[in-house]
């Protein structure tokens, strides 16, 4: 084992030197100066080497602590250190009547981490988690402690940044007033019907989820969450025929698909029980928005995960594409996730510039058989202009990446003129981004 060792589900063994954890911003700053080559890691949610270095990396989770988020009611912000975890967040911010827009499905992973690698729940008219940021502070190669908000030059440079820019310390994020959330999962929803009615679907609630393994059955689950208050419900919501507070099964159907008659278990794996309150149980955003519960191992954990984000327009075309390969997938795949992002202006970001349907795959830990299917996947996908989640498996290099960025060329110069000895590279960021070591 190495010195730091594997990621959150082992899969992935991290080569650095040492792990370390600096106390204050001063030796933070001591550190970047005195190393050739280093990099932030987070919760080790990703599954590649985009956190990785040649050298040693530096984790912040001794800088700031969970009391010492704060919390800025009238510009409705909260400021936290970049290691705070997104369940953290949230049970300060529930009591004190206040919430994100959004969060992921797991809510173990770090706010700098996730923002870094363009994260995202789901919900047609929600951005990425990354989205939610209006400052954020690192130190840079120069080990200058660097502050920049929504509106400065190169902000939109800086959110999304893969640990290009330096090691982020603190991260302000857009907060509003609290809100109420039920879930409901339906089973067995049509292909035809998901086919033909994917943009309502997707947009029946606040937040939607669809999970299958690409067999002709369709979807097994439909992950339906729907703010009380109605924010973010469009047409084609189900109807509802018993009050609220009705303890399960009062939904009658959604496009077809029936609810679920006992509680689901993780979709990645039947026998896991791991997962938020369902059956249309009211309950705080932070309980809901989760697929996954933050006192268990999420998903399978023994797994790999790959991502793949194409413009919501070309949702049909896409899902055909990738189905058709779908007797290749299953004997490697756990589970499918369909997810919706809307557009975004950060420049790395794979949802910038248009609204976007994430396909997700949470494979078997079947390495071998992954790597031989992912440029099948993106032959298939490469039509639609396909872009990968940056923390998750995928084959693509830059040469076929940079087409795909118009701001590639303005993030290579703002990351030479914050890490000028290029401290912060590493492989990763030659072979994605053609960032010069």
């Amino acid at each position: 084992m190495s010195a730091v060792g594997p990621n959150w589900a082992g899969s992935y063994e991290y080569g650095a030197s040492a792990l370390l954890h600096p106390t204050s911003l001063d030796e933070l700053v001591s550190l970047v100066t005195a190393s050739p080559r280093l990099r932030a890691l987070g919760s080790r949610h990703s599954f590649n080497d985009v956190a990785d270095s040649p050298g040693v990396l530096v984790s912040v989770d001794a800088l700031f602590g969970d009391d010492e988020l704060v919390l800025s009611e009238s510009d409705r912000t909260v400021t936290v250190g970049a290691a705070t975890r997104f369940a953290s967040l949230a049970a300060f911010l529930e009591p004190r009547g206040w919430a994100l827009h959004n969060l992921g499905s797991l809510p173990h992973i770090s706010i700098g981490g996730a923002i870094a690698t363009g994260t995202h729940g789901s919900g047609v008219g929600n951005g990425s988690l990354s989205t939610a940021v209006a400052a954020l502070e690192y130190v840079d190669g120069t080990g200058s402690l660097v502050r920049i908000a929504r509106g400065d030059e190169g902000f939109e440079g800086s959110v999304v940044a893969l640990g290009a820019l330096g090691i982020v310390t603190r991260v302000t994020l857009d907060i509003q007033p609290s809100y109420q959330m039920r879930q409901d999962i339906f089973v067995d929803l049509s292909w035809e019907a998901a086919l033909d009615g994917f943009d309502e679907i997707m947009a029946a609630a606040y937040s939607v989820s669809l999970f299958g393994d690409w067999g002709d059955a369709g979807f097994k689950q439909a992950w339906v969450k729907t703010r009380l208050d109605g924010v973010g419900s469009g047409a084609g919501s189900p109807s509802v025929s018993s009050p609220a507070s009705a303890p399960f099964a009062y939904v009658d159907s959604f496009f077809g698909a029936r609810p679920a008659g006992s509680k689901v278990m993780s979709p990645a794996g039947d026998d896991l029980d791991n997962t938020t309150v369902q059956g249309g149980v009211p309950g705080p955003w932070s309980e809901r928005l989760p697929h996954f519960r933050a006192d268990v191992t999420p998903s399978a954990g023994d797994e790999i995960q790959t991502e793949y984000f194409v413009s919501r327009a070309d949702a049909r075309a896409a899902l055909l594409a990738v189905r058709a390969l779908g007797d290749r997938l299953r004997p490697h795949l756990l589970v499918t996730e369909l997810r919706t992002i809307a557009a975004d202006a950060l420049w790395l970001s794979p949802a910038f510039g248009r609204d976007s349907l994430a396909i997700h795959f949470t494979w078997k830990s079947h390495p071998a058989e992954v790597r031989a299917l992912l440029p099948t996947l993106e032959a298939a996908l490469a039509p639609f202009d396909v872009r990968p989640h940056w923390g998750k498996w995928f084959a693509l290099g830059a040469a076929q990446l940079a087409p795909k960025y118009d701001h590639l060329a303005d993030f290579a110069a703002l990351a030479d003129s914050r890490d000028p000895a290029h401290r912060f590279r590493n492989p990763y960021l030659t072979r994605v981004l053609g960032l010069p070591s």
